[in-house]
């Protein structure tokens, strides 16, 4: 079976059987029943790993059983799942948007034009490791973007984790992601664990009864299907080829500088838990439309500390042969021996009721150069995006707290004494975005951790 990108797709007469598929799932209001729509969004909720390992081979499995039941609901033993290439066409397709009566492809949403999302930073040559937990890891990559900011940017159900597959879009745009993953694994650089690795053993569950091999979602040709296009993009989209390319395209001004450092209050250094130690941090922060940076100072031991962790831990280069660390001129501390991990944390996060619906995210950048431009900052600097799906994801953790391992991204920026650290939360809008406050932070803090996030 080979898969189509949806122009593709809706030219053969398997897309009768697609919507007919999807109408009569929908239709059916018996949760408890493969057949019913419901039961996958509940599959999803209730199994899905996101921020965690196997974020891939988990959905690759869970979209192909998904691509079985709409062959058994339309009748139609042929019928594939088509996916959505935003890298060629980032406006969303024009029947998931038509309003009509009885289209069973259309939800309400905040934005349907996902340029601002994407980025080509996962295919960079220097991405050469596979699964989280290593640096410079596709699977982490990827997820961070396109995959949360295409959800924190279409925003409605896309833009909370536990109705996202709602939305018809959802699957073509997991589809995508299960294609570039594919494309990615076939460059000779890659390193996809192989077959008899320990990484694969053991079963995904997706529904009581429901398992499959986690060694069988390896590969596409494992579960039986293939892609038309097995090319990685090279290119952006027209749109998001004017001005500088940034590692999260977006619609941010040209020659824009760092953000202004707000004035904050700040706090101390104190454990955490018997895994968690912060070297200080920020409280009270409120991000909305605009722009903002956090400086969290460090003490003369914080900073010793710091500098002790990213000169001899080994969660430096974890997993990158390809890595060189020098030798500390500091004793390794106790601490940094015990803590060998540097995190961002974000903690006490809230969500505006208007910025529930999504619509907007935030690229977050850790010491960005104080002039210059913020959109030729590249990898040293860039630590994630923060939106409603991020939000809702860890809220559906049990936590209403992220955290970013930033201990790579440190040690790649050189700097042998800190003194302070500056946190920048860059806004990146769409059409629909919220006006006003959107996320409130109760405290920004750098911890040491014994775990990577």
């Amino acid at each position: 079976m080979i898969r189509l990108e949806w122009q593709t797709f809706k030219t053969t007469p398997h897309y009768a059987s697609y919507l007919n598929a999807v109408q009569t799932m929908k239709a059916n209001t018996n949760s408890a029943k493969p057949a019913s729509w419901q039961y996958w969004v509940n599959v999803h909720l209730n199994y899905c790993p996101h921020d965690l390992p196997y974020f891939l081979a988990w959905h690759r499995g869970y979209i192909y059983y998904f691509e079985q039941q709409l062959r058994t609901v339309s009748g139609d033993s042929a019928l594939i799942l088509p996916y959505w290439d935003y890298y060629t066409y980032p406006v969303m397709p024009s029947e998931f948007t038509d309003t009509a009566s009885g289209n069973p492809l259309y939800v309400s949403r905040v934005n349907t034009n996902v340029y601002q999302a994407l980025s080509l930073s996962p295919f960079a040559t220097s991405v050469t490791n596979f699964q989280r937990g290593l640096s410079n890891a596709f699977e982490t990559s990827l997820e961070n973007v396109p995959h949360d900011a295409v959800h924190d940017t279409i925003g409605g159900d896309m833009g909370d984790i536990t109705t996202a597959p709602i939305d018809p879009i959802f699957y073509l745009h997991h589809c995508n992601l299960d294609r570039l993953w594919n494309a990615w694994s076939l460059r000779s650089t890659s390193k996809v664990p192989a077959a008899n690795n320990s990484y694969w053993n053991g079963s995904f569950t997706y529904a009581s009864g429901l398992t499959m091999t986690k060694s069988r979602t390896r590969t596409t040709t494992g579960l039986g299907y293939d892609y038309a296009n097995d090319k990685m993009p090279t290119v952006l989209p027209p749109q998001t080829r004017e001005g500088r390319i940034i590692r999260v395209q977006g619609q941010t001004m040209p020659n824009q500088t760092r953000p202004a450092v707000a004035a904050l209050t700040t706090t101390p250094p104190r454990t955490v838990s018997s895994t968690r130690e912060s070297l200080g941090g920020v409280t009270s922060v409120s991000l909305g439309n605009n722009s903002l940076s956090a400086a969290i100072p460090l003490q003369a031991t914080s900073t010793n500390t710091l500098q002790s962790v990213l000169t001899t831990s080994p969660a430096v280069g974890l997993g990158n042969s390809s890595a060189a660390t020098t030798a500390s001129p500091l004793a390794a501390t106790p601490a940094a021996t015990k803590f060998p991990y540097v995190k961002l944390v974000l903690d006490g996060l809230a969500l505006a009721q208007a910025a529930k619906a999504g619509g907007f995210f935030y690229n977050v950048y850790i010491n960005l150069p104080a002039t210059g431009d913020v959109n030729a900052a590249e990898a040293p600097h860039f630590v994630g995006t923060l939106g409603s799906f991020e939000i809702s994801t860890a809220a559906h953790h049990g936590m209403n707290m992220m955290d970013y391992d930033v201990t790579d991204l440190l040690a790649q920026q050189g700097v042998t004494k800190l003194s302070q650290i500056v946190v920048s939360f860059v806004r990146v809008n769409s059409a629909g975005s919220p006006s006003g406050n959107a996320i409130a932070i109760q405290e920004i803090r750098i911890e040491l951790g014994t775990d990577a996030p």
